[in-house]
């Protein structure tokens, strides 16, 4: 059995099987969607694709109702009408599997041997979840792999290029401008052991001081860059429209349709009330507080510190779906190896997570395709689900030990 992982995790072998499995499940979809009523392909896809139809008769892709993404994902997207249908789906698993090799090359830097970090990788590159979700159209695996880009060129100070593409991920989506506090304090001046003696005042200058260095100022002016100098051409090409429907939207957002989010059941029944937007702001509250302390407790390991706020950010968030969990997923990989967890916990807590989900998809099928009132139910499974996704993070900081002998990338 271990000569056949072995052999399995061997480098050509398992991303060689992991893009052959995707590209056949984008095959295996095509015929679904052909031959089937129920459609293999995701909805979001189909309105990536009328999106790029927009923009190639020269129109907003805004003119496709609920296109709430970037205008750039709808030009990556136009070889749809012109190559293929699949184009934009092959270019998705394309990213899943460089995502995997990204994860590779990180826990390489981080210490790990290379079969180790081979047989880590795989919890990714052979997970059925993002399989499904980038065979399926969902574009989900473009954002892991700008992001674990991030991580790889910050973990190899590669500053410009990490600058680079933070400034894209940010661009394609929100929510990972959160790891701005966290890369500034890694990036930060180290306070000096006669500087610790310092008191009051002095001490906070200093502080700040800290702040003002090159390798800050380089990663600040290129990521800032590349996100403004997107924001506005977009702008000027698509205007507030484009604002709006890309940024404002996610922040006023209230979604009333069943989801795991622990304020959908508030959200829902203050629909109408007058105090229903101020009540969706203030659910950012409690994210903020915990990105805060997550920032300034663990800024020096990097990697678990962007797991943790993502983590955080999609389990206290106002809105939570499934397609939400690949955003921490997939870096979950570089934190594997440094639980000092045992096999039987491990599984323990992955069949918690499991079940949590399981317990909250009872009465959202009653709900969706049996038509009874289960609202109520709904929230209370996403409150335990929130309350097993908490235990779970407890546990993961508690067991996690950093190695603190990193190596560098060797050619292979």
């Amino acid at each position: 059995m271990e000569r056949l992982i072995t052999k399995l995790t061997e480098k050509h072998v398992l991303f060689t099987a992991s893009f052959a499995i995707r590209l056949a499940l984008v095959a295996y979809g095509d015929y679904q969607d052909r031959t089937m009523v129920v459609k293999y392909t995701d909805i979001d896809y189909h309105v990536f694709t009328d999106a790029a139809r927009f923009i190639t008769e020269g129109q907003s892709p805004y003119n496709r109702s609920t296109y709430r993404y970037t205008p750039l994902l709808a030009w990556l997207l136009t070889p749809n009408l012109f190559v293929s249908m699949v184009f934009g789906k092959v270019l998705f698993i394309v990213c899943d599997v460089l995502s995997g090799l990204l994860i590779y090359r990180i826990l390489r830097l981080r210490g790990l041997n290379a079969e180790t970090a081979r047989r880590v990788c795989s919890l990714w590159l052979l997970n059925p979840l993002p399989m499904g979700v980038s065979s399926r159209g969902n574009a989900e695996a473009i954002l892991a792999a700008l992001v674990l880009g991030t991580l790889l060129c910050m973990e190899a100070r590669h500053l410009m290029w990490a600058g680079v593409l933070y400034g894209l991920s940010v661009h394609m989506k929100i929510y990972p401008v959160t790891y701005a506090l966290p890369i500034a304090l890694s990036l930060r001046t180290m306070e000096t052991t006669s500087e610790k003696d310092q008191k009051g005042w002095r001490r906070l200058i200093r502080f700040t001081g800290r702040f003002l260095n090159r390798e800050l100022l380089l990663f600040t002016c290129v990521s800032g860059g590349v996100f403004c100098s997107l924001t506005a051409l977009f702008y000027y090409m698509y205007g507030w429209e484009f604002l709006h429907e890309t940024y404002l939207y996610h922040l006023i957002r209230r979604d009333i349709r069943h989801n795991f989010s622990p304020y959908f059941y508030m959200i829902y029944i203050t629909t109408d009330s007058r105090w229903s937007q101020w009540l969706g702001l203030a659910a950012f509250l409690p994210q903020l507080v915990l990105l805060l302390v997550a920032s300034w407790s663990f800024h020096s390991d990097l990697a678990f510190c962007c797991f943790l706020h993502t983590a955080i950010f999609v389990s206290f968030n106002k809105v939570c779906t499934s397609q939400y969990f690949l955003w921490y997923l997939c870096l979950l990989p570089l934190v594997i190896p440094h639980l000092s967890l045992s096999l039987k916990q491990g599984v323990g807590l992955l069949l918690l997570w499991f079940s949590g989900q399981g317990i909250w998809l009872g009465p959202a099928y009653f709900l969706e395709f049996e038509g009874y009132n289960t609202f109520l139910l709904i929230w209370l499974a996403g409150l335990l689900f929130l309350i097993i996704n908490s235990f779970i993070l407890i546990q993961i900081i508690s067991h996690y030990k950093l190695k603190q002998t990193p190596q560098r990338l060797k050619a292979e």
